[in-house]
């Protein structure tokens, strides 16, 4: 089992009508920075804590579960929409850091949420990185006809159960399925995440802490104009971190492409790519020191 280097502590925040859970790593330490992570879609803020052990000093570390994920419990809702996580991160960062701004790294969903959050909140973020945070490809307005009565279609299907999570026997079990999605974690450390991932139940069954609600699509359309609009608003320093291996072309099949996203970053005044080899859309669980050390030089330039 993988030991964890540097010991984090749990705590309940009350944000926007849900007690929101956090990790906190380190203490606050004036005038250094507060690192605020936000993680990706269906995983948990634990989901750092490779990288955090490899940072080459203690930091002050901020890691919300957003809503609907790990120990954040789901709001009375049957689907979750893009600006809630903003508002939810918007008062975390008030919480936490009231008079002063913060560097922020997301990953996936949290990297979309945190260049989102980047631009319409410009005086906030002092630095921005953003781990595989692609976006996602254009839309058409012809479009929204039958993706509305997707959206309809598969709120029936989770009133139905047919979304729910698959459960798992074991811990055992859950790290099994973390090791088949990403053929680069060690057992070691699926070990540890698949405890911080999935708690038993009553029954003792190993239930993936995310709400099914997760699952069910968007409703609204992709405006990449409006995307555009807030990515030139963005005032911090911007690293994006890519992978070798090319997400995109693995999800989109050639409907949205690296060339398309390095193109928005255009509109971002001060960004710059760096793309990590033998890795693949994990990073921070396949090459938690090389991103350690990436982001520290960055954050610390």
């Amino acid at each position: 089992m993988y030991q964890a280097k540097k010991a984090a502590r749990s705590e309940f925040v009350p944000i926007r009508q849900l007690d929101y859970h956090v990790w906190i790593w380190g203490e606050p330490a004036p005038p250094q920075v507060p690192l605020v992570l936000v993680h990706g879609w269906m995983d948990v803020a634990a989901s750092y804590q490779f990288m955090v052990d490899a940072f080459a000093r203690d930091r002050y570390v901020i890691a919300p579960d957003w809503r609907g994920y790990g120990l954040t419990r789901a709001p009375a809702t049957d689907s979750y929409w893009l600006p809630d996580y903003l508002a939810d991160l918007d008062r975390l960062i008030d919480h936490y850091c009231p008079e002063a701004p913060v560097d922020l790294v997301g990953h996936s969903m949290g990297g979309n949420v945190a260049m989102l959050y980047a631009g319409v909140r410009p005086q906030r973020v002092r630095r921005l990185v953003n781990l595989e945070g692609f976006g996602m490809p254009a839309s058409r307005p012809q479009q929204a006809p039958r993706r509305l009565a997707r959206w309809l279609d598969e709120l029936q299907a989770h009133r139905r159960g047919e979304l729910d999570l698959k459960s798992y026997d074991s811990a055992d079990g859950v790290a099994q399925r973390l090791m088949k999605t990403n053929r680069r974690l060690s057992a070691d450390k699926a070990g540890w995440l698949a405890r911080h991932w999935a708690r038993p139940d009553e029954q003792g069954r190993w239930r993936i802490l995310g709400d099914a609600a997760h699952k069910v699509i968007n409703p609204q359309l992709a405006r990449v104009d409006e995307v555009l609009e807030i990515y030139r608003s963005i005032a911090a320093p911007t690293l994006a971190v890519e992978t070798r291996e090319d997400s995109l072309a693995q999800w989109w099949r050639g409907k949205y492409t690296l060339d398309e996203y390095h193109e928005r970053l255009k509109a971002l005044s001060d960004v710059r790519v760096e793309v990590l080899d033998d890795a693949g859309h994990m990073v921070h669980h396949d090459q938690p020191q090389r991103l350690a050390r990436l982001i520290e030089a960055f954050l610390d330039a």
